[in-house]
């Protein structure tokens, strides 16, 4: 079980920043494999269906790194660099249900200029919109 008080917008931002290097160069070996099974660059123009699946497994690979991570331990890199765990509302490790329903509603939480993640300090529990949705919540560690 794990304790901590909730965390902040500036830790979750730091961390979704560190995240999304490592999910840059994740899409771009992606990328390059998808290049090389066609035979040739994938633009609209020239994939016609195949770039709306193409669109797809780049939401597939995001999806993947976050849910993966935080089924297994509770954290992405950016997350671990920020001391931060994500957690059922018990303070459980997140099961795969609940953190894939996380990720899905962490974009209507970021997207519109996250106020969905700004929420949170006005909740009276702390929690962002996807943490609410989804019955998590993202807790700051302790210690050093």
């Amino acid at each position: 079980m794990t304790r901590g008080t909730s965390a902040g917008f500036g830790r979750r931002f730091a961390a979704l920043v560190y995240d999304s290097l490592l999910i840059g160069a994740l899409l771009l070996v992606y990328t390059v494999l998808i290049v090389l099974a066609r035979g040739g660059a994938v633009t609209r123009d020239n994939a016609g269906i195949w770039w709306y699946a193409y669109c797809a497994g780049e939401i597939v690979v995001i999806g993947a790194y976050y849910v993966i991570n935080w089924v297994r331990s509770g954290q992405t890199l950016g997350m671990r660099a920020w001391r931060l765990r994500a957690v059922d509302a018990s303070g459980k490790p997140l099961a795969l249900a609940p953190a894939a329903l996380r990720f899905l509603c962490g974009f209507l939480a970021w997207a519109p200029a996250a106020l969905g993640v700004l929420w949170l300090y006005l909740d009276v529990e702390h929690l962002a919109l996807h943490d609410r949705l989804s019955r998590t919540r993202v807790v700051r560690l302790s210690g050093p």
